[in-house]
Formats: C-alpha cells, structure tokens, sequence
C-alpha cells in the first residue's frame, strides 16, 4: 500500500502548487521515495513536481482517461514508493463543465480512496474559516478531509484566532504558512513558467518551497495521515502492447518550447516497439539519426518564435520528413511549429496555414471523433482532450480535419495531411492505447526516414501536400 494525500483547495489562486510541491520536497528530503502526481490535464505543474521528486510528474484526469483508469494509473506511477502527493486542480468540487463531479479533485480523490488536505487562503478573514472549511467538510461525506493548511496568514495573531476558530471544527489544522514572496512562481499566460525556462531559478523555488512547507506544517502528522489510506485493490496500468518489428527510431521534442507531455505517451511508443529518442528543436539542427516518425507536443513556441525559427536546417528537415510521408503526431505547440508561419516568422511550412498570438484563451475539454484514417487514429475512432491555447491557426482545419468536435459546438479542427496528423487538441494516449501502437506501426511501414531525406526538401509549401488518410 502507498501512503497518500490529495492537496486542494476551495478556489484557484489558494496555494495548492506551492504546498504540494514543497511537501513533495520536504518528504523526498527526508528520504522517502514520493511519487507526484495532478489532477487534470495540466503539463506546468508536474514539471516542478518532478523537480521536487526526482520521478516523473503524472496526471490523473478523470475525463480524459476515463474513471476505470485513476487507480491503475495512479498505482502504476507509485509503484515502489513510500508515499504519494496528488496536487487537485481548481476547487475541490469543481470538475469538467456540465458534467457533475466527473473530473474534479473530489472525484479523484474519493477514486483513491485519499485523505484530502485543504489549503486554504487566509488572508482576508479569520472566524469565517471555521465556515468554510466545515462546509467543504460536509459537502460530499464520502470525501474525507483530514486537514486544513493555512497559508498566507499575517500574524501571530491572525493565527491564534484562525486556530481558536477552527478549534471546534473536527478538521485539525496541520499547517501554517505565513506570506512569502520568495517561495512563489513567475507565471504569464498559460499559468506558470515551466521548469525547462527557469532551470536554476526553479530549483531555488522548489527548495524554497520545502523550506516554508518544513517550517509551517506537521510533516509528521500529514505523513500519519496519509498511512491512513486504505490498500487500493486496482493492479497498476501497465503500458502493455504487442511491440511492432523493426524497432523504429520516433523523434519526440523537447527542450524549452515544447515541455508538454504525459510520461505514458513515451511508454506506451516504448511499449509497442519503438526507439523513443528525445530532440530539442531550439538546439538541434538535425533529427535523431534514422528518425522514421516526429512525435511534437505541446509548449510555448510562441515565445520562442525567433529561436525555432532561426534554426532553418531543422525546419527543412521536419518539413522533409513529411513530405515523405513519415508519421508525425503534432499538438497545439507542435501544430504551431509545422505551420506555415508563426506570428509573421517563419515555421517548418508543412501546413498551409499562418498562426499567431491572440488575446482570446481557449479552454476546455473536447469530446472528438476522428473524421478520416490517419497514423494516429482510424476514422471513428472517439476520444477525449483538452484545449488551452492563446493562439489561433487560420484556417483552424485543413481539407482532411483531424476531428470532429462535438462539444462545446461541433466543429472541424484540425490537419490530416500525407502522413501528418496536427490539432490543437491535447490527447492522453492510456485511453486508447491502440493509439501508440498505430502510430508506432505506421512508422515502420512507411519507409521513410531522416536519413534518406534531403534537408531542403519541401519547406514553405505545404510539404506533405496530399490530403489523403493514411492507411488504417
């Protein structure tokens, strides 16, 4: 059985980052192997997670893996460690729009079968947190909260009528944090910087973090509480497939422009054959030697627009790659990056569409169909995803989309292009594992690779140009 916690909080903004990032710090600090882990869709956070922890930083969403899969994935990340930290996301009652508790930090958390720890802003009350904090309490009985953490408290005073307040409230209060600007995270407009732009000035927030953390809470009555959770009968996820011949080499982006991904995306490639080897394309001006297919995931390239832009023998050499035909699973920042340009600058042009900042966020989960056949789906195939992005791409679907949305409004999103599948549509892969495996196949039946394609071939128009599916 893994010790665990679920860290919430009544709204955004309370401190929820902080605290479970600093209390995966101050546990790892103390030896314990901790597992971390977030609730939803967010890539920033489980970056500092993984800082923290020195594991990777996994994601539990509920709607987007669907119910079945939070304990097994939940089980598989923790495998062999003393304790786990789930970060919650948003308010711990506030989940997917219009579909009840389905994804919130409670559903998780009762999923988990997790002592909650509310972390609450006390800046602006006193005797009114006893209110709060015992009708979040009451809300839903099968979520047990087995603790309050007071952060941004003032005083000594402020905390004596905080704690005189909470006295008779049945939830113990096991942490006291007082304001700290220099424990917070710069943040902009996605939310916080990610890791991979920060390097030495996040390793000296995180440290900052378990610091305060160590300081204001009861480490040992937080980790007794978290012993408190009962044994989870789910067998871990395993990212089990049929492994496709040949081993082909997939290319996945990294680096500071493109930091979104889900740790089982690598397994699951890993798992159904392939040789997953990471690039940077703000450093890289090649892909990796015999790259037969491009994994490019989500980030900021708009704020690296200059950079990836300047590094022109790799956007040749993308854009080569397609017009091969080679696989290539692109999303939001990744779809950014294979267009024609972005913000004026130019990108790999392998898409016929021009992209660029906008003051509008989109934002929110996507039930999609896939709409034709391609390396990553066959027509039909539903999943789920999520959309966040404060950019658009013009048009928004190519001839051949990529899927069919049917919520918020139904509409088509989107490139299906030669062997290219690009959408601003995020995807979690455990699923629909078939997902990796297609694609993984895809690669080594096309016959293209990054050896066998000449670095000038195809940039600036449209590159894979036909609009046909790939074979299913």
């Amino acid at each position: 059985m893994v010790a665990r916690l679920v860290i919430a909080a009544p709204s955004s903004g309370a401190g929820k980052t902080t605290v479970a990032t600093g209390l995966m710090a101050a546990f790892a600090d103390r030896g314990l192997a901790v597992s971390p882990h977030k609730v939803g869709p967010d890539y920033i956070d489980p970056g500092y997670h993984a800082l923290a922890t020195g594991r990777p930083g996994r994601n539990l969403d509920a709607y987007m893996c669907g119910t079945d899969l939070i304990a097994p994935l939940f089980a598989h990340g923790s495998r062999g460690c003393d304790l786990a930290v789930v970060e919650g996301v948003m308010g711990l009652y506030d989940g997917a729009a219009d579909q009840g508790e389905l994804a919130s930090t409670a559903q998780v958390a009762k999923l988990l079968k997790a002592p909650v720890v509310l972390v609450v802003d006390a800046s602006s009350q006193s005797r009114s947190v006893a209110a709060l904090v015992h009708g979040f309490a009451s809300w839903d009985p099968e979520v047990r909260i087995g603790g309050v953490i007071l952060n941004k408290v003032a005083t000594d005073r402020h905390e004596h009528l905080l704690r005189e307040a909470l006295g008779g409230s049945g939830v113990p209060v096991l942490g006291v944090l007082r304001r700290a600007p220099g424990v917070s995270t710069p943040s902009r407009h996605l939310g916080l910087v990610p890791v991979a732009e920060r390097q030495a000035a996040a390793v000296e927030a995180v440290a900052a973090q378990a610091e305060q953390v160590r300081a204001g809470c009861d480490l040992e009555g937080l980790l007794a509480l978290a012993r408190s959770a009962p044994v989870l009968p789910d067998a871990p996820w395993e990212p089990s497939l049929e492994p496709v011949g040949g081993r082909p080499v997939v290319a996945v982006a990294g680096g500071a422009a493109f930091t979104f991904s889900y740790a089982e995306h690598a397994e699951l490639l890993t798992a159904a054959g392939a040789e997953v080897v990471p690039f940077d394309p703000l450093r890289d001006e090649e892909l990796p030697e015999g790259t037969r297919g491009l994994v490019i995931g989500g980030g900021f390239p708009e704020m690296y627009g200059a950079e990836l832009s300047a590094n022109e023998r790799l956007r040749k050499a993308v854009a080569g790659l397609a017009a091969a035909g080679a696989p290539i699973a692109a999303e939001c920042a990744g779809l950014l990056y294979l267009a024609r340009s972005l913000d004026g600058q130019p990108m790999c042009g392998v898409l016929d569409a021009e992209a660029r900042m906008s003051q509008r966020l989109t934002l929110g989960y996507r039930d999609a169909v896939a709409v034709g056949d391609s390396p990553l789906a066959a027509a039909g195939t539903r999943m789920r995803g999520h959309e966040f992005h404060r950019t658009v791409i013009e048009p928004g679907a190519g001839v051949a989309p990529a899927w069919g949305l049917r919520q918020p409004v139904r509409r088509l999103e989107g490139f299906v292009q030669g062997g290219v599948h690009a959408s601003y549509v995020h995807t979690h892969w455990a699923a629909v594992p078939e997902t990796a495996r297609r694609f993984v196949r895809h690669c080594a039946e096309s016959g293209a690779g990054s050896g066998a394609v000449g670095a000038g071939s195809g940039v600036g128009s449209g590159a894979a140009s036909g609009a046909g599916s790939g074979a299913p």
